[in-house]
């Protein structure tokens, strides 16, 4: 291919001159001044537009623009200039209607000019940079009309009473209102907010300080919330209707400023209506509300959750450590669950399951909670209480359900370990008195127990329930080997428990009935020679037995006993009477225990087998027994329980707290050596706060008592002190 040379053409503008009639431009601004002037005095129908438009293009082709420009602004501002003398002379509330209509007027014309125009605005007022037409229109009407010496300060006070006269409940042109209003923000942000917007917030501000005062006299709590509930909700509505939008925040600011913020004290703890009153009552309603207007205030949910939680720790603190109210602990325990689900259900339906409030209930009730060092056991007791069989219309979804909120208030416990210790004690008397509502429901809760604390917690728990079916298959062994053997004497049931499973028991002596020793001895006999290397002690206290029993005119009874209780009867197959004495000498069981045995059989009404002379509700040690001839019972069976205190006597608290603290120690240890293993070298407070880490999911140790553990553990030398800081310890590999 063969390149050819690139030319380049030019094409030039032909040169003509136009000539213009000298007077063209006045002509032709005559047209158009008439046509502006038609428009505006409503006899547009009669303009051709097409050939208006061509006259102003023709003008501004001719660099008349100026003049078209200059015209028009004169020309709208001798109409604008007639028009405010029109909205002035109006009265009252033609008014707002005359300078409406006059605007919509306004709107219209400003339209058909600008069509006109619409070459001039396009090319000549850009290259200018001068105002556009329709802008142009709306800043003379803001000059001529609004900002009037006789229109601007009345179209504000005019707006303003509207306003207070919706406030009062009068019914206004809202349309009216939305038009007008509309009109100050189309002229521009400054003039809504210059004329209308910041008078409309001052105005406000004055009227709710005023009203806020008002109501604060004369209403109780609830009352002065619901009205400025109505009030807050009245100003959203009236900025929906006929307000600019971002007015809302502003006007919202000053309603919760003057109402809420400024009265939020006085409110909360206003007599016999406050937060506390609404919380007390169940007020949900009321509690609802203050949460919602308060939570639009700084600081205003901080002061609910600060009189809340205030008040629950003092209720708390009067219920815990109320003489009365400790008496009966399944009662104590049922009043804090009560408590928990009273304010649980206050958060959930009037704070919005606030998570802030939620947090403070929780740290409130483990506040008081633990200001009774008995919580732990009566916890356990109210557990105790649920899982006995006997309980009448309780179902098993009614344990579960009383199950999941004992272990909430178990959450609280900082001494969980001195729970378990009585739970281990409760949970064995179930299972030995076979008195379980169910082993499905006993299980459910160590598994509660075990999700919560962890393996080693209910590790000797779950024991004790492998022993009870251990001990089933031992029994059956034992009867089927012996059974001939023992076809004439008593029959024995024997649950035989692992030592460390089990709950410590002081092993106490007492002496069994020859006929009970008899096949007891055998039992040992068959258990030792299946089992190598095995130790029995009998734990007669955890015992218990049917017996026969006639009375007079031949009346038959089975009595269900305590293994102490059924000596004690025994003794009566060869006696009449026994003095105290004479008893204590036979049986040989520890004295408060058979003070309770004898209290039991001799003074429980409708259960007094036994006749004490003479007749008092205590038993002492100079009174006399009698076999009581006469009892009589409706019931072939008759169980007579023994009268045991529900909760610990003080010296039974002193031993079981002491027994704690001895568990203690090793785990204290335990946990200072890990420390020590991965850290090396570690001064003394920080110890102390890594083994309180450690250990607070089962108990808050005592500092003291660590500081003990470390000496101890120096002396075995585990660790060693620092030669030069006394207070810095060394791991010893």
């Amino acid at each position: 291919m063969s390149s050819q040379k690139k030319r380049n053409f030019q094409i030039e503008a032909f040169k003509h001159r136009v000539v213009v009639d000298p007077k063209y431009a006045e002509k032709t601004w005559k047209i158009l001044e008439h046509a502006i002037h038609e428009i505006y005095n409503h006899n547009a129908s009669g303009l051709s537009f097409e050939e208006l438009y061509r006259n102003a293009y023709n003008m501004v082709l001719h660099k008349f623009g100026e003049k078209l420009y200059s015209g028009l602004v004169s020309t709208m501002t001798e109409h604008l200039k007639e028009i405010a003398a029109s909205v002035e002379a109006s009265q009252g509330p033609l008014f707002l209607e005359e300078l409406n209509t006059k605007w919509m007027e306004h709107n219209k014309a400003l339209q058909m000019i600008r069509d006109i125009l619409m070459y001039m605005d396009r090319t000549y007022i850009p290259s200018t940079h001068k105002t556009p037409v329709h802008k142009l229109g709306l800043n003379l009407w803001r000059d001529n009309i609004v900002y009037s010496i006789n229109i601007q300060t009345r179209l504000k006070d005019t707006l303003l009473e509207i306003v207070q006269k919706e406030r009062n409940g009068e019914v206004i042109n809202r349309g009216l209102m939305r038009n007008i209003v509309k009109m100050l923000m189309d002229l521009g942000p400054s003039v809504y907010q210059q004329d209308f917007e910041q008078p409309f917030l001052d105005v406000s501000a004055n009227f709710y300080r005023g009203e806020s005062q008002h109501f604060i006299e004369c209403c109780d709590c609830g009352e002065y919330l619901k009205k400025a509930e109505k009030r807050l909700n009245e100003e959203i509505d009236r900025v929906a209707h006929y307000l600019d939008v971002k007015s809302e925040v502003k006007i919202t600011n000053v309603v919760e400023k003057e109402m809420i913020e400024s009265q939020m004290n006085r409110l909360v703890h206003m007599e016999n209506s406050g937060l506390v009153n609404m919380i007390v009552d169940d007020k949900y309603d009321d509690l609802g509300r203050i949460y919602n207007l308060f939570r639009r205030v700084s600081n205003g949910l901080a002061l609910i959750r600060d009189v809340m939680t205030s008040h629950i720790r003092e209720t708390g603190k009067e219920l815990v450590i109320d003489p009365e109210r400790v008496k009966d602990p399944v009662e104590f325990v049922q009043r804090l669950l009560e408590e928990k689900d009273k304010h649980d259900k206050i958060i959930n339906l009037a704070f919005n399951n606030d998570k802030t409030f939620q947090n403070a209930l929780n740290s409130s009730f483990e506040y008081f909670i633990n200001l009774n060092p008995r919580s732990p056991e009566f916890i356990s007791l109210f557990v105790d209480d649920k899982l006995r069989k006997g309980l009448k219309g309780v179902t098993e979804e009614d344990v579960e359900v009383a199950l999941d909120k004992v272990m909430m208030l178990f959450r609280y416990l900082q001494e969980k370990d001195v729970f378990e210790k009585y739970y281990k004690q409760h949970l064995a008397k179930r299972l030995l008195s076979g008195k379980s509502v169910s082993e499905d429901a006993e299980r459910s809760l160590i598994l509660k127990l075990k999700t919560e604390c962890g393996y080693q917690f209910t590790s000797k728990l779950e024991g004790m329930f492998t022993d009870m079916k251990t001990s089933q298959d031992t029994m059956q062994g034992f009867y089927e080997s012996m059974g001939h053997m023992l076809s004439d004497g008593p029959t024995l049931t024997v649950h035989v428990l692992t030592t460390g499973s089990w709950p410590t028991q002081s092993t106490t002596t007492c002496n069994l009935p020859p006929e009970i020793l008899t096949v007891c001895d055998k039992f040992k006999t068959y258990y030792l020679g299946t089992h190598n290397g095995r130790r029995l002690t009998w734990q007669t206290n955890m015992g218990s037995a049917d017996i026969k029993a006639t009375f007079s005119r031949g009346q038959k009874h089975e009595l269900n006993v305590s293994t102490y209780q059924m000596c004690v009867l025994m003794l009566f197959n060869n006696a009449d009477g026994l003095s105290y004495k004479e008893i204590e000498q036979a049986v040989e069981i520890p004295t408060l225990e058979l003070k309770r045995c004898l209290q039991s059989l001799a003074c429980a009404k409708g259960k007094n087998v036994l006749r004490k002379e003479p007749m008092s509700k205590d038993v002492s040690e100079d009174d006399e027994f009698f076999f009581n001839e006469k009892f009589s019972s409706k019931f072939y069976k008759v169980k007579i329980g023994t009268v045991v205190a529900q909760k610990e006597s003080e010296p039974e608290k002193q031993e079981t707290r002491q027994r704690v603290e001895e568990d203690r120690k090793p785990q204290i240890e335990a946990a200072v050596v890990r420390i020590m293993k991965a850290r090396r070298v570690l001064d003394h407070n920080n110890i102390v706060a890594e083994v309180t880490k450690q250990l607070q999911s089962r108990f808050l140790p005592n500092p003291v008592v660590i500081k003990k553990r470390i000496e101890s553990l120096i002396e075995r030398e585990f660790l060693e002190r620092d030669r030069d800081d006394r207070k810095l310890y060394r791991y010893l590999a």
